[in-house]
Order: C-alpha cells, then sequence, then structure tokens
C-alpha cells in the first residue's frame, strides 16, 4: 500500500466512518483507465463503427457516461492512431461525471473556466455538437497549449481557447453564459493513485489553500452566468471542505442560486479514482446585466466593424474549397473570419448573441475558433485543424485511406514522404480507416507529408 499522510488518513476516518478502511483499502488496487469516445467521430448509434473499437481495446461502459468506456492498459490507447485522429479522448472515468450532470445542449454559450488539459471541454464540445459556442479558459499558459492542441485534435469547429484570469473574463463576459463548466484547482486526493507526487504536495494547510482559492474562482464564475443558467463545480478530492462546505458558504454568498444536486463518486463504490460534483442554478429573476457590465459590454465591442483584411483571406479559402473540398458535402458553422497575422480562423457565433471578434481584443488567445489555415504568397495553405475538423473522406475531393495496422499510417504520422500512385494531384485528405488525420499534397507518385512537425512520433 502507497504510504499516505497521517493527517489525510485521519481526515478521511472522521469523514467516513466505518466507510474508511473499504476506501483506505482502494489505494491498494490498480487504477482503472478509460476513454471517452468523440461522438463527431463515432456514437453509439454507430455500431459498426463502434465495435472493432470494443474488440480493439477491451471496452467496457461506464455507467455514468454515454460515451465513456473503460479500457485495458496493455492496449496502449494513446499510441494508437486513432488517438492521432481524435476519435476518443482518454480520461478518468469519474471526470466524465461532471459534464454529463451539467447537460450542455446545441446552441448553448458555454465556458469552461479551467480546462486544461481539455477532458471536460472536448466532452462538452461533443454534446454541442458543432453548434452554439465554447469559451475554454486556463489561466497558466503552458497548460493553455495543450488545451489548445486538443481542441484541435478532437475537431472542434466551435471552441475559442483563451489564457485568463477568472476576474479578467468575468469583467469581459458579465452575465453571458448559459453553462459554466468550474473543474476547480483543488488538493487533488483523488489523484493519489494515479500519480503518487501528488502526495507530497498534499497538507491541512494545502487543502484550505485551495478552499479559498477555489471561493474566489466561484465567484468570477457567477457574474458571468445568465439568469437562469446553470454552473458545475467539480474537484477530483474527498474532504468537505473543498466540496460540500465550499458549496454551502456559495449558496450562503448567492441566495439567488439554487442547488440542484449534488454527488460523489467514491473509489471504493465504483471504478473510479473518485470525483465531487455540485450542479447549481442561478434564480430567472437575478435581473438583467448591471450599469457597470453593460459598460464593460459596449467597451468590448467598440472598433469590431472596421473593414478588415479577413475579406482577401476568406477569398483565398473559397479558392483553396472549390479545388480541394467537395461542393455541398462541407460547410463552415455560423460565424465569422479573423485573421491573426497570416493565420485565418473561422470565429463561431451564435443566434441572438453580440459575440463576435471585439470580446476578444486585449486578451491572450491561443484559437480564436477553427483555424482554417494560413495565408501564404497569395494562396492558402489548409490548416491541420480543418482536416481533423472534417467529418470523413467524403468531404474532400481527394483522400488517401490507410489502415490503422498499415505502415503508410506509421510513416505518416513520423512526417515521411509515402509513395503512393494516384489518378488526381493537390492537397490530400488522409485518412486512417474513414478518420481524418491530416492532410498531405500529391505530386505525381509521392504524397507529400504536411502533418504538423510538433506531432510527428
Amino acid at each position: 500500500m502507497m504510504q499516505l499522510p497521517e493527517a489525510f488518513i485521519e481526515q478521511m476516518k472522521r469523514q467516513l466512518g466505518d466507510g474508511a478502511e473499504a476506501f483506505l483499502l482502494s489505494y491498494t488496487f490498480p487504477r482503472v483507465l478509460g476513454l471517452r469516445l468523440n461522438p463527431v467521430k463515432i456514437s453509439r448509434s454507430n455500431g459498426l463503427a463502434l465495435e472493432p473499437l470494443v474488440k480493439m481495446f477491451g471496452l467496457e461502459s461506464v455507467p455514468w457516461c454515454d460515451t465513456g468506456f473503460y479500457y485495458r492498459e496493455e492496449t496502449k490507447t494513446g499510441k494508437h492512431p486513432y488517438h492521432a485522429a481524435g476519435v476518443y479522448y482518454i480520461q478518468e472515468p469519474s471526470a466524465m461525471s461532471a459534464v454529463e450532470l451539467l447537460d450542455p445542449r446545441p446552441g448553448e454559450i458555454v465556458l469552461d473556466l479551467a480546462a486544461a488539459p481539455g477532458g471536460k471541454s472536448t466532452q462538452i464540445a461533443g454534446k454541442l455538437a458543432g453548434r452554439g459556442l465554447l469559451i475554454s479558459n486556463e489561466i497558466h499558459p503552458a497548460r493553455a497549449k495543450i488545451l489548445s492542441e486538443n481542441i484541435e485534435r478532437m475537431g472542434v469547429p466551435n471552441a475559442v481557447v483563451v489564457s485568463a484570469a477568472p476576474r479578467q473574463l468575468a469583467e469581459r463576459f458579465p452575465r453571458f453564459f448559459d453553462k459554466i463548466m468550474v473543474d476547480a484547482p483543488c488538493s487533488g486526493e483523488g489523484m493519489f493513485r494515479k500519480d503518487p507526487d501528488t502526495i507530497k504536495e498534499w497538507s491541512p494547510e494545502h487543502v484550505e489553500m485551495c478552499a479559498a482559492r477555489q471561493k474566489d474562482i466561484l465567484d468570477a464564475a457567477v457574474t458571468m452566468l445568465k439568469p437562469g443558467g446553470r454552473l458545475a463545480y467539480s474537484t477530483c478530492t474527498f474532504n468537505e471542505l473543498e466540496n460540500e462546505r465550499t458549496v454551502e458558504a456559495l449558496l450562503q454568498r448567492y441566495p439567488k442560486l439554487q442547488l440542484e444536486r449534488m454527488e460523489r463518486i467514491w473509489p471504493h463504490l465504483e471504478a473510479g479514482e473518485g470525483h465531487f460534483v455540485a450542479v447549481l442554478q442561478l434564480s430567472e429573476a437575478s435581473g438583467s446585466l448591471t450599469a457597470a457590465a453593460s459598460q464593460s459590454r459596449k467597451r468590448a465591442q467598440r472598433g469590431g466593424r472596421k473593414q478588415r483584411p479577413e475579406e482577401d483571406a476568406m477569398r483565398l479559402f473559397k479558392d483553396f474549397a472549390a479545388e480541394a473540398l467537395s461542393p455541398g458535402r462541407f460547410e463552415l458553422p455560423p460565424g465569422e473570419p479573423l485573421l491573426f497575422g497570416g493565420q485565418l480562423y473561422w470565429l463561431p457565433t451564435v443566434m441572438d448573441c453580440p459575440f463576435d471578434g471585439a470580446w476578444l481584443q486585449g486578451m491572450k488567445v491561443l484559437r480564436p475558433g477553427l483555424h482554417l489555415g494560413e495565408v501564404k504568397k497569395g494562396r492558402l495553405e489548409p490548416a491541420h485543424a480543418l482536416a481533423l475538423a472534417l467529418p470523413s473522406a467524403l468531404t474532400v475531393s481527394h483522400a488517401a485511406d490507410f489502415a490503422a495496422d498499415s505502415s503508410q499510417v506509421q510513416r505518416y504520422l513520423q512526417g515521411e514522404v509515402i509513395e503512393r500512385p494516384a489518378a488526381g494531384s493537390g492537397w490530400t485528405l488522409v485518412t486512417v480507416d474513414g478518420y481524418p488525420l491530416g492532410w498531405g499534397k500529391q505530386t505525381g507518385h509521392q504524397l507529400k507529408n504536411h502533418y504538423p512537425k510538433g506531432l510527428r512520433r
């Protein structure tokens, strides 16, 4: 059995009483592993596509998540080409519960306030199904970069990734979101079995520090919630101070918040590392924007209607689309083009929502929507993100499909040129068993590799 802090053991004995022995014994068991299918790529209703995955990885259903499955460790899902194609996201099973309880719906405006590495954001995106707006935030720049990469890998077309302090977002987006996910930084007691280094960081003082930080984050989150909107607060820790007591204090500070549901997953009772989730709703009678909030919104929108160079870039994108995409097979979701340097993005917009590029001015933005491509010498080179956002090979004029166990797939992921006779030339979507992996460019009998250098194996 791993060496747990004595103060932690005493804490759990006080909290669980007779159940503490079984709880502590759970640390002697091997941890369970989970993945979540990407509903943009595959779903339970697509039985033909799901069956090979079940056999390949020994999948068994996670009871609280329709797209969640346990898998066998020896299958090495992180190294499989399907992982690179965004067919699934590797995620601890207990952590899948929070988004299920928040229940985002297509067309809603959703914030994931502390989003890295991206498990809950990509789960939210799957439920939005390409409709609505997801803003994924991570205050730490290095973690925000990982978050952005995972949003890209899962082919999310309607997410904006930013790196800001919660208070900065609260000033920019007062009473703005239908749903908010607060997966708060915590003392990580549910990480002990997964990452033993977290044991060294744990102490009663660390728990108190985390609870104080969670209070500030939640205060900012409530400011951004629409009347009638819902907020999910979750942690991967077990103590009551960071969980029930934090929720009780939040309800005292904001009487117009109502507790809808509070759930725990315990590692000695369920197959998972453990999670806490509370879902709260803001009363419809909470009022409209305050005068200060209205002024903040006006300031954010100023200057967003000038003539912009995006029009020229979009003409280049349309030229690319006419050459490489099948007519009528792929359409961008509602949105507007944004040009950052030579990089062209498609910023998602929502009906009856004033959100546009002006809202992002003055913020650190890593991904202002779907990356369409880079403008180079009067042409547009398609982005890797665009390839992964395409639903299938049917959306392109030229595709090169390889089996997951083929040498061509491994060579492609390593950045090598692939010898391949083809009827046509030009931009080609490389797929693995039909799932988009990235771009190549066919010239004669060679498929030149455009898989991003930073992702190559």
